[in-house]
């Protein structure tokens, strides 16, 4: 079916901003973007999902191996003792972990990735050798990328979910622009430009869209 994504203002990354814009989806390309009255023309009778603040291509996470096996996240059950953010260093040293809590945790680190607006996960040869994160990635529909260009460090004092966090630039945290025919891999984020989005951080994520799929909303 096909489907129009309008926001506000549509990023799509080496090209103009534009403002009340929209991309069509069919099935998991790109059809169309531009301004919502041309898309909609084109496309009569899609479906149409309206998102506030910005429209963007999905962004692109270059520490999934650690942020997926060298930390462990919490369940919201275990909040009261260990908080919400990721652990590691010495505070996951300290837990005892089994191979059913490694995998829960797994699992909620590529559901909070994908509430950062991450379509994308570097790994080197494009592939998590860790069948344990293997699979749960396989399962989770994020597409896995080479790690070429990677800065290389963590920055900050702790791994961080926010792609934004290496201080790039949105280029520069995207795997790719938005261009009719490449994979419909999008975010949308309650910011009202791309200044406000960085400030922001991508913890301000209201949906992303995965070749075609809605895989995260939170309103």
């Amino acid at each position: 079916m096909l489907t129009i994504h309008a926001a506000p203002l549509l990023l799509p990354v080496g090209a103009a901003p534009v403002p009340d814009g929209a991309v069509a989806v069919d099935g998991g390309r790109i059809a169309a973007l531009g301004p919502y009255d041309e898309v909609a023309a084109a496309a009569p009778g899609a479906r149409v999902r309206r998102w506030p603040g910005v429209l963007t291509p999905g962004l692109r996470q270059w520490h999934a191996p650690w942020l997926l096996r060298r930390c462990y996240h919490p369940d919201p059950r275990e909040y009261d003792a260990l908080g919400e953010l990721p652990l590691w260093g010495a505070d996951l040293a300290a837990l005892e972990l089994t191979e059913t809590r490694w995998s829960g945790s797994v699992r909620r680190g590529l559901q909070r990735m994908l509430g950062h607006g991450t379509t994308a996960l570097a790994a080197p040869g494009a592939r998590f050798t860790d069948p344990l994160v293997a699979q749960a990635v396989a399962r989770s529909g994020l597409r896995v990328v080479p790690v070429t260009g990677a800065p290389g460090l963590l920055l900050g004092d702790r791994p961080d979910l926010d792609p934004f966090a290496e201080g790039h630039d949105l280029a520069g945290t995207v795997h790719g622009p938005l261009e009719v025919g490449a994979r419909a891999d999008l975010a949308v984020f309650d910011a009202e430009d791309e200044t406000a989005l960085t400030a922001k951080g991508a913890a301000s994520c209201v949906a992303t869209v995965i070749e075609g799929r809605l895989l995260y909303r939170s309103r």
